[in-house]
């Protein structure tokens, strides 16, 4: 009886160890996909150059947006000059970064005024509507459990400069 024992647990112990390890060999064949960022995190230096880079990284608006709290922009980043998008001013523009709770946009000003480049939620949040320009202001809202954060955007001076719609 008591070897009868021992060969159940050792059988059970070799199972749980060769399941384990097939777990394993899998997981490291699939790679990050399954256990990770795609394409794997990114460095200040390069999340900078894609914020820099002339592709708009866009979310599509989803349903109406519900009513809210008031938008809380903030400047955030650095401004300066870049080159222009295949599709915006033909002369470059100062590029600005600002964050509310909802989300962060990324705008740009130039001759023809001022245009968002890119647009992202923050997690739980979705894009409910954007006005992209270019034009004398521009807006995006971004809706979700915190309730709708509303960021317009306009030129002074050349620079892009956020505003809280009342």
């Amino acid at each position: 009886m008591r070897r009868r024992s021992f060969l159940a647990v050792a059988g059970w112990l070799a199972t749980a160890v060769l399941a384990t390890l097939i777990g394993l060999a899998a997981i490291r064949l699939v790679g990050e996909s399954i256990a990770g960022t795609p394409g794997g995190v990114l460095s200040q230096d390069e999340i900078e150059h894609a914020l820099a880079s002339p592709e708009p990284n866009a979310t599509a608006p989803t349903g109406p947006p519900p009513s809210g709290a008031p938008p809380s922009p903030t400047a955030s980043g650095s401004a300066g000059p870049v080159a222009p998008s295949a599709t915006g001013s033909a002369q470059p523009g100062v590029r600005r970064a600002f964050a509310t709770t909802g989300g962060t946009a990324v705008a740009e000003c130039g001759p023809d005024g001022v245009r968002l480049v890119s647009w992202a939620p923050a997690q739980g949040y979705r894009v409910s509507e954007y006005d992209r320009g270019p034009d004398d202001d521009v807006e995006v809202t971004f809706t979700g459990p915190g309730g709708e954060f509303e960021l317009q955007v306009h030129c002074v001076g050349g620079e892009p400069v956020a505003s809280v719609d009342d």
